[in-house]
């Protein structure tokens, strides 16, 4: 039985490629996945290392406000010189070295822009020298306070020379140095992981980078010879007391590589759920490819039955198929994952700044992954196929046709009852009653429900192929087509669910992103009373901010009724972690988000006041009078006294500090502000001069109100693009599918076709037939994705009413485009079926059995 298992599955091994395909496809996006982190989880190790490798001991003060990654930037706590000194005091110490050094260092290039960086920090600090690290490759250090160094990285990035006038965006607005030296670092390296360096003279670094002079961030301590790193780290630890964070170097690697795999996991767990989809998609093929096989071979399966093969030998039969097919497809996957994950890991390093990757790796949980992966999908999915060749009787190894179609009562009923189970879990997770569990509930919500429609698809695809077959139906080979697409209701759904499983998911986040961009855009609309508006697009932990000089002068500007800046911060309120904002006009920011009192008064606000928006004081219990502890990113504690709670709205909530506070906001600098004009003032005579305010603050610009909103709701089109490109790989296995169907179907049908071109079918007429059944499948499937995208879209909206998506918008144009596409998919996918069939020998089809 083995042995003609085998045989048999070497004779149709071209049947069974495009099935092998797609688990290729599957494992190559998890398998990749894996390998992508595992290098650039090392190579982060290995930059860590270096960084810390000259550091025995680092000392820093606790932050006073605690910051993630994906909050924002974390501000470094100072502390005075007298601490370094206590520091070289404690025995042990060889040396102790002062660093001021903070993230925000935005160097302008020559073409007037500043550089950029998305993800490794714009580092400024004070030069400390030359080490085993860190060698100048041109110039000298910095001793005047207008001198600086940068690193190779930013020197290339800005197209900078020693000598150049280079200007400087720090905790204060533009500066300008002269450049007096480029360094890099050992192993000929250009930057640490991406990094942008630009160090100062110590004064100047402490007053830029922290805001003061005398204080310093962190010490970088070296032991004596025979001091162990952990030993000096007690030592120093308790000679400082609980203010101060006393690591190892190696520690200190530990932890910042910890930190940026976290970042790395979440990324990770995002490439492993679109490659879910993916295998999921190529479910459908493998069962179809197995179906079609196993409805071709009833004699010969019907032969085996008749000879004595039991039941259970059927089913291992076609599961050692199933078997031998996803291990080899395992293979090849495993191996494409690790090809695309080193091409991935390649890109990263060069978007990141020239991040130097470590060696490539495989790591055990993808081979590991690849193998249950690629084995469990493809037994899963010849599984009922398997079962269905068991039951082949032994007589109809008698008949000539293949097995019938059976009806579709069963399949119906249990589709009814799958998918209800599907929207009853969609409905609790989108109605927050699962708990904890509200993710999931909703993936499995939608997983069971796809399930469920690719059930009841046969039920429906009967008589809509058979619709959109009449637009074809002019021609002999178009009603040949239409009847072809039509005769198996079954093969026909499987084949297009695998299609319907990704435009669904694409049209249905298109639906949820279409309708929170219009909802975003009517409700700043309604809310913000400007008409033009300063601020600029986010691509790191600091916001983009400009001088708060130009406040003032933007008020001078002919035209301009009033200015309101807003600052902005995370504090600690009353112990509480919150954003905070301050603005340099009170009034103005009221009337441009029309704020109601509901209690004191929010005309103004006195240098120890603040305001709160009502839910927010109702939450924490907070009447005016009331006074609130309040601890910025810099300087101490003080206490506020809430003198007017206001209205909240969607688009401004929270505590709002006078503009006098933001000097210990962690960006003592407006991020943005909104302008108002004089009645009769014409936006296209005022825009230009505040324009021109800001030539010296290249991070923002000034939009009239529309464009504003336009800009801050470009994240949709960016993540809707990035899904789109994700789920790409889904719907090319649906492709696959689609190319496999009809393969198998001219094999099926080549009695048929060799009769068909017997009575006069000619060639161009076959390939046109053949087209045309790809094209109805296709757009079938393309029709079912986007009617079920457009459901689940409208059910997610539905449910984020309450937290401000409250317009329900269909992006017709991009659901005509999906659909337009599946025609132009069905005609690729047609091709080399097509070609197949138009060469079939006429005689030899005629004879064929």
């Amino acid at each position: 039985m083995l042995r003609a298992t085998l045989r048999s599955l070497l004779a149709r091994k071209l049947r069974l490629m495009l099935s092998a395909l797609a688990v290729v496809l599957g494992v190559m996006f998890v398998s990749g996945a894996f390998v992508l982190t595992d290098t650039l989880g090392r190579s982060f190790d290995s930059v860590f290392a270096d960084a810390y490798a000259e550091t025995d001991v680092e000392v820093s003060a606790k932050s006073k406000v605690a910051t993630s990654e994906f909050e924002g930037e974390q501000v470094a706590t100072t502390f005075p010189a007298a601490t370094l000194e206590r520091i070289r005091a404690v025995p042990g110490v060889e040396q102790a070295t002062g660093l001021a050094a903070a993230d925000g260092a935005r160097v302008m290039g020559q073409n007037g822009k500043v550089l950029t960086s998305f993800g490794p920090p714009q580092l400024g600090s004070n030069w400390t020298g030359e080490s085993d690290l860190v060698r100048l490759r041109e110039g000298r250090g910095p001793t005047a306070d207008d001198e600086i160094v940068v690193n190779a990285t930013v020197a290339k990035a800005a197209n900078l020379a020693v000598g150049d006038r280079v200007a400087v965006w720090t905790l204060e607005p533009k500066r300008e140095f002269t450049l007096v030296g480029i360094f890099g670092y050992s192993g000929d390296r250009e930057s640490l992981g991406g990094v942008q360096e630009v160090a100062f003279t110590e004064r100047v670094a402490q007053q830029l980078m922290l805001g003061e002079t005398g204080v310093y961030s962190t010490v970088s301590v070296r032991a004596a010879d025979g001091v162990k790193p952990a030993a000096l780290r007690d030592a120093i630890s308790a000679a400082l007391g609980d203010g101060y964070v006393v690591k190892t170097g190696e520690q200190l690697s530990k932890d910042a590589s910890a930190g940026l795999k976290e970042g790395l996991a979440f990324f990770n767990n995002i490439l492993l759920g679109f490659a879910g989809v993916a295998l999921f998609v190529g479910i459908f093929l493998i069962l179809n490819t197995f179906s079609i096989i196993i409805a071709q071979r009833t004699r010969e399966l019907a032969l085996m039955r008749a000879m004595g093969a039991s039941r259970r030998q059927m089913i291992g039969s076609v599961l050692v198929e199933a078997v031998a097919i996803g291990l080899i497809a395992s293979v090849l996957g495993l191996g494409a994952g690790i090809g695309v994950g080193a091409l991935l890991a390649f890109v990263f390093g060069q978007i990141s700044g020239g991040l130097a990757l470590a060696g490539l790796g495989v790591p055990a949980s993808a081979v590991v992954s690849a193998f249950v992966v690629g084995l469990l999908v493809t037994v899963v999915a010849a599984l009922l196929p398997a079962l269905r060749a068991s039951r082949i009787p032994p007589i109809a190894a008698m008949q000539d046709a293949a097995t019938p179609d059976r009806p579709l009562t069963k399949i119906t009923v249990v589709g009814a009852v799958v998918g209800a189970v599907g929207g009853t879990l969609l409905a609790l997770g989108l109605a927050g009653r699962a708990g904890d569990n509200t993710l999931w509930t909703i993936l499995g919500g939608v997983l069971v429900s796809f399930v469920g429609v690719a059930l009841l698809t046969p039920l429906i695809s009967k008589p809509v192929v058979s619709l959109l077959g009449r637009l074809f139906a002019w021609s002999v080979p178009g009603k040949l087509g239409r009847l072809n697409s039509g005769r198996n209701p079954r093969r026909t759904a499987i084949t297009a669910a695998a299609l319907m499983v990704g435009i669904a998911l694409v049209t249905g986040v298109s639906v949820i992103l279409s309708s929170a961009k219009s909802s975003l855009t009517t409700l700043a609309e309604d809310t913000i009373h400007a008409e033009l508006v300063i601020s600029g697009v986010q691509t790191g932990p600091r916001m983009p901010s400009f001088d708060p000089t130009v406040l003032d002068r933007a008020a001078q500007v002919p035209g301009v009724a009033s200015v309101a800046g807003l600052y902005a911060d995370m504090a600690l309120v009353g112990g509480e972690r919150t954003y905070v904002s301050a603005t340099s006009n009170v009034p103005a920011l009221r009337d441009i988000f029309q704020a109601a009192p509901t209690a004191g008064s929010i005309d103004a606000l006195g240098p120890n006041q603040l305001l709160v928006d009502s839910a927010t004081a109702a939450k924490r219990g907070l009447t005016v009078g009331a006074t609130v502890p309040v601890q910025l990113s810099r300087g101490e504690a003080r206490t506020y006294t809430l003198t007017g709670i206001y209205v909240e709205s969607e688009l401004f909530s929270g505590f709002v500090l006078p503009a006098g506070a933001a000097q210990d906001f962690g960006l003592p600098m407006p991020t943005q502000a909104y302008l108002q004009l004089a009645p009769g003032a014409s936006v296209d005579q005022v825009l230009p001069q505040v324009e021109a305010l800001l030539a010296d603050s290249p991070e923002v610009s000034v939009a009239d109100r529309g464009a504003f909103i336009e800009q801050q709701t470009s994240m949709f089109d960016q993540l809707l693009l990035m899904i789109q490109v994700l789920l790409a790989l889904a719907i090319l296995i649906a492709v696959l599918g689609i190319i496999n169907t009809l393969a198998l179907s001219v094999l099926e049908r080549t009695r048929e076709l060799g009769l068909l071109r017997a009575i006069g079918l000619r060639r161009g007429q076959t390939m046109r037939m053949v087209t045309v059944e790809s094209v109805v499948i296709s757009v079938f499937g393309a029709l079912l994705g986007v009617t079920v995208g457009t459901g689940l879209g409208a059910a997610v909206v539905r449910a984020l009413r309450e937290d401000g998506i409250t317009d329900l918008v269909l992006p017709w144009s991009q659901m005509g485009l999906y659909v337009g596409l599946a025609a132009v998919i069905g005609v690729v996918a047609a091709v080399l079926p097509a070609i197949r069939a138009a060469r079939i020998n006429v005689l030899g089809a005629i004879a064929h059995d």
